[in-house]
């Protein structure tokens, strides 16, 4: 009651929740795009290789918006043309970009000697949220749901089959990056609320949680994106009473509810599945 009472008290609490609640939204649509086509660890790669453009914004003075996602969509260009021009396979690529990227936005953030900014940066602080990141927040996730349902059969072919979708004459390497262009806005609407470091189990698990539970994209999208909404309230009940990290207990959050759901899916679920097994060797006995 007192958590429900502050929200309608105070703003900086409103900001953050409906902040929190659109971050656990676009979250969870990307993320289930990025778990079919096995890309967590390109999720990873970009959530870090942000930090640079937002160093190099902070410096110049601008919105930190354009820098992150410049530098994001540099570092995936980066990472598939070193696969594709040399033996180095994928991951490979992936782990020399992102770790580059990452230490080159330390060093900007040291010479500029704002460790708080970096903090808050690499692990988020949504309760300080400011009217502009949460504008940016909303018009980067009405963008990334538009696009997705514009493109949604294409992203469902190209996650399932991309060789029938080449065959269809899908551009499949376009589609590409225009996915890692939206896991980029999606990454630098994430940097207040969960921060650099985290905003990658943002991505993954609640997906992943709702990829256990059914056997449909569309499905899929709408229980991700529910699980996200309901890990940001949690996160964020538990963030403004307990006065801890915010972009850290979302997180967990996350991480129980996909406990929860490995536990006890309907089919998938670890113990139903032990359920099931027994009774068939008892039938067989």
């Amino acid at each position: 009651m007192e958590f429900i009472e502050a929200v309608m008290h105070y703003g900086f609490l409103q900001k953050a929740l409906l902040t929190s609640i659109m971050v656990g939204i676009i979250c969870g649509v990307i993320g289930c795009f990025i778990i079919l086509r096995g890309m967590a660890l390109m999720g990873d790669a970009i959530s870090h290789a942000v930090l640079p453009g937002v160093a190099i914004s902070y410096m110049l003075g601008i919105n930190f918006f354009f820098g992150a996602v410049f530098t994001g969509l540099v570092v995936a260009v980066a990472i598939g043309f070193v696969t594709q021009n040399s033996r180095i396979k994928h991951d490979t690529s992936i782990g020399i970009m992102f770790t580059a990227a990452f230490a080159a936005g330390i060093i900007i953030i040291t010479m500029l000697k704002s460790s708080t900014d970096l903090y808050h940066i690499l692990f988020g602080n949504v309760l300080a949220v400011r009217p502009s990141d949460m504008w940016i927040t909303l018009g980067i996730g009405l963008v990334v749901l538009l696009a997705v349902y514009l493109f949604y059969k294409e992203l469902l072919v190209t996650s399932f089959d991309p060789t029938m979708a080449a065959a269809y004459g899908l551009p499949i390497r376009f589609i590409h990056y225009f996915l890692m262009a939206l896991l980029t806005m999606v990454t630098v609407a994430s940097l207040q609320t969960v921060g650099i470091v985290l905003v990658v189990a943002m991505l993954i698990t609640p997906a992943a949680a709702a990829y256990l539970l059914t056997e449909r994209l569309s499905i899929m999208i709408f229980l991700a994106s529910g699980i996200g909404v309901l890990s940001s309230i949690i996160g964020l009940y538990c963030s403004f009473t307990y006065n801890l990290a915010s972009g850290a207990t979302i997180v967990l959050a996350a991480t129980a509810i996909f406990i929860l759901v490995f536990l006890f899916a309907p089919k998938h679920g670890l113990i139903w599945k032990r359920i099931k097994a027994n009774k068939k060797k008892a039938s067989l006995a």
